[in-house]
């Protein structure tokens, strides 16, 4: 089994980039000046303070993020993965970035006040130059899929207007284009910039904290001391450190390179297939997208979009999280029992009185921001409290304190992640204001729903297909920005459905791509790790992530299961569901508890009747007990 000091190596891959190792020391000191910079100016405008009276401006911190943080996307992101060394034009790129963008900061009043939407010669020059490198940008981070899709929407009101039908718009120049895309309210610094400056630095920031501080190790060496000595141990340990890493991620693949090479090992030493146990890991850390409280950047997107308050969110998100793994804990375990397996030697697991001992304050933090979300509605100002509770919590112990050394690594990490993220997240004002300006996402909006002739259904399974098209890119955040604006206004138009549902089956449709063939990112990482069949492993994690197909279908028709219609409805709802996925679980494994072995013919039968119990419709239910109840009693007499 990989050692669990190995979880420190994985971590700084994912939380710093391929390149920053590689660089020469002035540029390494460059970019921790800049990020740094960059975070103390994010600290003043978020608390509101001000320096010699002066408080920034919106549009002014706006600028500043991105001249701090886009710059650094030259230095540290590669323009070819193979690339180890620094070119000049990297550096050229990143000092073009920081200067262009100071020389907007410089006249933020201006642009506020007197506005810039039809921009001089020489501003417009300026703003086409700033356009290019932040699509660059966004290429070194996401792929050329991403800056094709960001590029062809943020040229879309040059060309709205010779669009036929539904994508028709009003037209513009390109140089009014350029103008509203990076001194208009909608474009570079619009809503995803505003999110990543007012909330998402705060909670990258922890991450890198909490990651520099051990808190991987701490989360996988919990879950070993928990449940490692159960049968098939090492794969519940995987949801469990899984569940937890997601709280911090809210990535799939980095919570797959995280725990993966730790439990993965662990699940093929005491039995299981390498494909099994690779489809184990990849499809507990999907999970981590939709577990709250933090979710990832999407969620902070979302309540942003709904104009409702962050904890809405996470609650709405509960049920359905939940589920999720508890469908996945039910088959793994069935698993275990048909195969025989069991946990891990006593001897193998860490010692959970040494565990807690050590990592409490980890707890004590993840508890902290919890309470402060859900319950105080701090949101922004939540990560940061939590960061400095982590960091004076650090001190208990020679072990654990915060040295220079480690000060100086938590802040290579939290510049390495705000600086990845905000080059995925800027360009995204692309796609906002080139569907916005020229009237197009609400003459979509009408035309899909005339092209669905008012058919709910239809027009759902047209918007699964979508998020999963634009999932499949990686493109979480984006895919769910453009069916935000185009998708979701339609969806609730046709059938008066809850919002709320909507945008949280955008999230959902979008998150199966991480464990679904073509792509399935996750499962391909997670067979390179355990050295199995990549396709086989990601047909086996659509197995287990089964929940994901339908849970989006069965809370947009009751809203109930996200708490939206009353708690008696939302309980009876949730025991429902629960029956429903145990049922479905010994269908898929083949095993079912006090039962035994069932035969292929009533597999099908109780994975059948498990889903209609679960369906969120009266006679649908009570049909599923019945053939469930028949089912498992047909198969009792056959056993006995």
């Amino acid at each position: 089994m990989a050692k669990l000091s190995e979880i420190r190596t994985t971590e700084t891959v994912t939380a710093e980039t391929v390149r920053y190792n590689d660089l020469p020391k002035v540029i390494k000191v460059i970019f921790v000046l800049l990020s740094n910079v960059g975070l103390a100016i994010a600290i003043l405008y978020i608390f509101g303070l001000s320096i010699a009276g002066y408080a920034l401006l919106d549009n002014a911190y706006y600028y500043l993020l991105i001249a701090f943080f886009s710059s650094c996307a030259f230095l540290i992101l590669p323009a070819r993965k193979q690339d180890r060394r620094i070119p000049w034009y990297d550096i050229a790129a990143a000092a073009v970035t920081f200067g262009t963008c100071i020389y907007f900061f410089l006249h933020a009043e201006d642009i506020l006040l007197v506005g810039w939407s039809h921009p001089t010669p020489f501003n417009f020059a300026l703003g086409l130059i700033l356009c290019i490198l932040i699509l660059e940008g966004g290429r070194r981070m996401a792929g050329n899929f991403y800056l094709g899709v960001c590029a062809i929407l943020g040229l879309y009101p040059v060309f709205a207007g010779h669009m036929p039908g539904f994508l028709s718009g009003r037209s513009f120049s390109l140089i009014n284009t350029v103008g509203f895309h990076v001194f208009g309210s909608e474009g570079l610094i619009g809503l995803p910039t505003k999110i990543m400056g007012d909330l998402l630095i705060g909670f990258l920031f922890f991450a890198g904290i909490l990651l520099g501080s051990g808190a991987g190790e701490f989360f996988v060496s919990f879950a070993l001391a928990v449940c490692g000595r159960f049968r098939g141990g090492p794969a519940k340990v995987s949801v469990v450190s899984s569940a937890l890493f997601g709280t911090i991620s809210g990535s799939s693949v980095a919570n797959v390179v995280a725990d993966g090479p730790v439990t993965i090992p662990a699940m093929i030493k005491v039995g299981y297939p390498p494909y099994y146990a690779a489809a184990i890991e990849a499809t507990t850390s999907t999970g981590g997208v939709v577990m709250p409280p933090v979710m990832g950047a999407v969620a902070f997107v979302m309540a942003a979009f709904l104009g409702i308050e962050y904890r809405q969110v996470c609650i709405a998100a509960a049920i359905p999280a939940f589920l999720y793994y508890f469908g996945l804990l039910m088959q793994i375990d069935a698993h275990a029992v048909k195969l025989g397996l069991k946990g891990l030697p006593q001897e193998d697991l860490p010692s959970l009185k040494d565990t807690l001992s050590s990592g409490w304050p980890f707890l004590i933090v993840i508890a902290f921001l919890i309470w402060g979300l859900i319950y105080m509605q701090w949101e922004r100002y939540t990560p940061w409290y939590a960061a400095v509770l982590l960091f004076l919590l650090s001190f208990r112990s020679k072990q654990t304190m915060m040295t220079p050394k480690r000060v100086i690594d938590v802040l290579i990490r939290g510049g390495s992640l705000i600086t990845q993220t905000m080059a995925i997240m800027v360009p995204i004002g692309f796609i906002v204001a080139g569907l916005s300006v020229p009237g197009t996402s609400a003459s979509f909006t009408g035309g899909l729903v005339d092209l669905a002739g008012g058919n709910v259904l239809f027009i759902l399974l047209m918007g699964a297909v979508a998020c999963y098209i634009l999932g499949m890119a990686g493109m979480m955040v984006s895919a769910y920005i453009f069916l935000a604006v185009t998708f979701a206004p339609a969806a609730v138009q046709a059938g008066n459905l809850n919002p709320v549902a909507v945008h949280l089956f955008i999230i959902y449709y979008a998150m199966v791509s991480s464990i679904t063939p073509p792509v399935a990112v996750a499962a391909f990482v997670a067979a390179a790790i355990g050295g199995s069949d990549p396709m086989k492993t990601a047909l086996q994690s659509m197995r287990l992530g089964i929940v994901v197909y339908f849970v989006p279908f069965f809370f947009i028709f009751d809203p109930a299961l996200i708490f939206y219609g009353g708690l008696s409805k939302t309980l009876t709802l949730f025991v429902l569901a629960l029956l429903g996925l145990t049922l479905m679980s010994g269908g898929l494994e083949g095993y079912f508890w006090r039962v035994g072995k069932i035969g292929v013919v009533s597999r099908v039968f109780l994975f059948a009747a498990g889903l209609l119990i679960f369906f969120p419709e009266r006679y649908t239910t009570i049909v599923g007990i019945v053939v469930a109840a028949a089912t498992l009693a047909s198969s009792l007499m056959r056993r006995k």
